[in-house]
């Protein structure tokens, strides 16, 4: 059974930054594409930042300049660190495959607010 459990949210000030972890119960997660995405109310859940098996990543438009995503394929666990958060970034996070699967974690709130 495939697990994803995300951790790392919160309540940040515009400007500040936060660092989430995901881990996976994925067997072929070294040779997985990984993931993160977010969904804030009302709208559509979107795709935030990619990490291919060696390591290279992909940014949507919204995180590419603030947000580093990387892996510790040791740990089957991908980080995301986002910087210079602004109150648009409030969502719940959450980590998955890409494509992603049909299982989502509960993700993970943060909300970017003074």
């Amino acid at each position: 059974q495939v697990q994803f459990v995300e951790s790392g949210g919160g309540l940040v000030q515009p400007g500040g930054s936060l660092r989430l972890s995901c881990v996976a119960s994925l067997n072929i997660f070294r040779i997985s594409t990984m993931a993160w995405y977010r969904q804030a109310p009302g709208k559509q859940r979107e795709l935030v930042a990619v990490i291919f098996p060696g390591g290279s990543t992909h940014y949507g438009d919204s995180a590419r300049g603030r947000f580093t995503c990387s892996r510790d394929n040791a740990k089957n666990t991908i980080y995301l660190q986002m910087n210079s958060l602004k109150p648009d970034d409030t969502a719940v996070y959450y980590c998955n495959t890409q494509p992603p699967r049909d299982v989502w974690g509960q993700g993970t709130q943060v909300t970017v607010s003074s």
